[in-house]
């Protein structure tokens, strides 16, 4: 500054200071808008960052910048794999809902907002109609549809779809609804459940539903509920495939038999024996993947059959599983999309 004069020098000191309280002022309020704008939206820091300085700091400029981004972000990243996620559980005295929210990692499937979403969508899912006692709804059943959300990060009515999309942008992975399930209450039961994995009430990461029937009056309403959870979470843990024999597949059934036959014929014995040995086998492929002759999982003494039979004896009337369903994250993805209008579940 020795060049310069004293009006020069002053004025120079005066930018100096300015700009060097502006960088302190900067530097303070960068880190909180940073934060504010991450609370508002559950964006990565990075993305935040960048969406303030292109919008001169102004956190509401910001906000719809990164809807904005995310929403086409969002879009780019729907074919990517989401094989992690959540199954969200609703009912009320007339049907249970299941349905199952897809994400990448599991890290998303932990984040407050996405599990917002599948609570929603299962409530949602108890609204939707359909004439059959039993039934698959798929992922273009719901994009119209209108739901209201009532997140503090996310809220308003709006489209399923939509939401879909805005909780993708927001998280920053592909987010997808893959298949819905609703199983209607018999008019004289009701309908049992069992979350496996689950981080709060509704929502868990293996589902078993179970409707149970009663003849005559229903009585005993507390034996029901009490066994027909120990079945609901009987059918998580023993993955049945069938109600009854009867319900087996044909060609279930006859690939089991080719197998268990070209096993059979490897031990070098007589057409005889062979014959013996595959009915016999199969009688225990019957006890793996049929619910009424799997053994209990609370008690391996009895069957699943015996355990209605003593609930039979226990109301005063007979005691029948109308149908059930097993649901578990992920199934098939990793191979290929679910098609939506698959079922595990197996009606009598």
């Amino acid at each position: 500054m020795a060049g310069l004069s004293g009006a020069g020098r002053r004025a120079f000191k005066k930018l100096f200071s300015a700009t060097a309280n502006y960088s302190s002022f900067s530097a303070s309020n960068e880190m909180n808008l940073i934060k504010q704008l991450r609370e508002r939206t559950s964006a990565p820091i990075k993305d935040v960052k960048a969406a303030l300085v292109d919008s001169n700091w102004d956190i509401d400029a910001a906000q719809k910048e990164l809807r904005k981004r995310g929403v086409v972000l969002a879009s780019k990243k729907s074919s990517r794999t989401a094989s992690e996620g959540l199954l969200a559980l609703a009912q009320n005295h007339h049907k249970t809902a299941l349905i199952e929210l897809n994400c990448e990692t599991d890290f998303v499937a932990r984040n407050d907002i996405f599990q917002h979403l599948a609570l929603s969508l299962a409530n949602q899912a108890l609204l939707l109609r359909n004439n059959s006692s039993s039934f698959h709804f798929g992922p273009q059943s719901f994009q119209d549809i209108r739901l209201n959300l009532e997140h503090p990060k996310i809220n308003g009515e709006t489209t399923v779809q939509n939401a879909i999309t805005e909780v993708a942008a927001m998280m920053g992975e592909n987010v997808k609804l893959t298949r819905a399930y609703v199983m209607p209450a018999p008019s004289n039961g009701l309908v049992s459940t069992y979350l496996h994995t689950s981080p709060q009430p509704g929502l868990g990461r293996i589902a078993g539903i179970l409707s149970l029937e009663v003849d005559g009056d229903k009585k005993h309403v507390d034996a029901l509920q009490r066994v027909g959870s120990e079945l609901a979470m009987h059918v998580v843990a023993a993955k049945p495939l069938f109600l009854t024999k009867e319900l087996v597949s044909l060609d279930a059934l006859e690939n089991e038999r080719e197998i268990l036959k070209s096993q059979a014929e490897a031990s070098g014995k007589s057409q005889t024996t062979i014959d013996k040995m595959v009915e016999g086998r199969l009688r225990k492929y019957f006890e793996d993947v049929v619910l009424m002759d799997q053994k209990f999982v609370m008690n391996d003494t009895m069957k699943v059959k015996g355990v209605l039979d003593n609930l039979s004896k226990e109301v005063g009337s007979p005691v029948r599983v109308v149908n059930f369903l097993r649901m578990e994250v992920g199934e098939g993805i990793a191979r290929k999309d679910t098609d939506a209008s698959e079922s595990v579940a197996h009606a009598a």
